[in-house]
C-alpha cells in the first residue's frame, strides 16, 4: 500500500517557521487504502439452456421492457445507441415460436424439430440483446433488470443451496408430465434430469437435462405414454453453484 509522509506547521530549533512545505516531515505516513474494484454486473446468460416456456417469457419481457429505454435505445445519442435486433423482429420470432410450440404439443417428429428450430433463432436473438445490454447498463442493476434480462448474482459467500423436493408429478397431455417442486431461495434456475424405467422396475441411463428458470411450469415432454420415469432435480445458484440431487421420483406417463 502507498504511503504519504505527514507533514506539520511549527517551528524548528532556532524558533524559525517549519510550513507545511518547507520538506521537513516527522516520522509518521498516512496509509493510502486502494479503493476496492467494483464488481462488474453481467447478465446472466442461462436462458438459452431454460424451459420452452421460459424462453417465451423471457423474450416477451425484453420486447415489452427493453425498446422503451434510452440506455439501450436512442438513436439521437452520439454515438447511436441501437438493440441488434429490432423489436418488430423480436416480436416476430417469438410469435412463430408460440406458435411451434403448441403445434409441437400434440404433433410428431417434424412439428418437434420445427420447434425446436424456432427456439434456436429466438436464443440467438436474445443472446445479441443480451450483449447489447451488458455493453450498455453501465454496471446499475436496476437498469440491468428494467431491460429484462435477469442478473449474474454477485453473491460471494459461500452458500450451499438446500436440495430440492419434488413434491409430486402429474401427467398433463399424452408424452407429457408436470413436476411440482418447492421453490429454493436464492436459485437462479433448475436442472431436471430423468430416466425411463424397464419393466424390471430398473432406470435406464440419464436422457438429456432440462433447465427451467423457475420451478412455476416444469413440464417435461417428449416422453412415452405408458412408460414410468424416474425423476431428479437439482436447484442452481449461490457461491457453490448448486444444490445437491432430489430424492428420486417415478411417475407413469400416460
Amino acid at each position: 500500500m502507498a504511503s504519504t509522509p505527514l507533514r506539520w506547521d511549527g517551528t524548528d530549533g532556532q524558533g524559525n517557521l517549519v510550513r507545511y512545505d518547507s520538506g521537513l516531515n516527522w516520522d509518521g505516513v498516512i496509509v493510502s487504502t486502494p479503493p476496492k474494484k467494483m464488481q462488474q454486473i453481467r447478465v446472466l446468460l442461462n436462458f438459452a439452456y431454460a424451459g420452452d416456456h421460459d424462453v417465451e417469457e423471457t423474450a416477451t419481457k425484453v420486447h415489452d421492457q427493453m425498446y422503451d429505454l434510452t440506455a439501450y435505445n436512442d438513436p439521437t445519442a452520439t454515438p447511436a445507441v441501437i438493440p441488434p435486433v429490432t423489436a418488430a423482429a423480436l416480436l416476430a420470432a417469438n410469435t412463430a415460436y408460440s406458435s411451434a410450440m403448441a403445434a409441437a404439443e400434440n404433433g410428431g417428429t417434424q412439428q418437434t424439430a420445427e420447434k425446436n428450430n424456432k427456439r434456436a433463432e429466438l436464443v440467438a436473438m436474445l443472446r445479441e440483446l443480451a450483449t447489447h445490454v451488458q455493453a450498455h447498463h453501465g454496471n446499475d442493476l436496476a437498469l440491468l433488470l428494467a431491460s429484462g434480462f435477469q442478473a449474474a448474482s454477485t453473491n460471494s459467500v459461500s452458500e450451499q443451496l438446500p436440495t430440492p423436493v419434488i413434491s409430486g408429478i402429474k401427467a398433463t397431455m399424452n408424452g407429457k408430465l408436470k413436476l411440482k417442486v418447492t421453490a429454493i431461495k436464492n436459485a437462479r434456475s433448475y436442472t431436471v434430469r430423468y430416466a425411463l424405467v424397464d419393466d424390471a422396475g430398473t432406470p435406464g441411463p440419464w436422457l438429456p437435462e432440462v433447465v427451467f428458470l423457475s420451478t412455476r411450469n416444469m413440464i417435461v415432454s417428449g416422453l412415452t405414454p405408458g412408460k414410468v420415469y424416474v425423476f431428479q432435480v437439482l436447484a442452481v445458484g449461490g457461491s457453490t453453484g448448486e444444490s445437491d440431487w432430489s430424492d428420486p421420483v417415478s411417475h407413469r406417463c400416460s
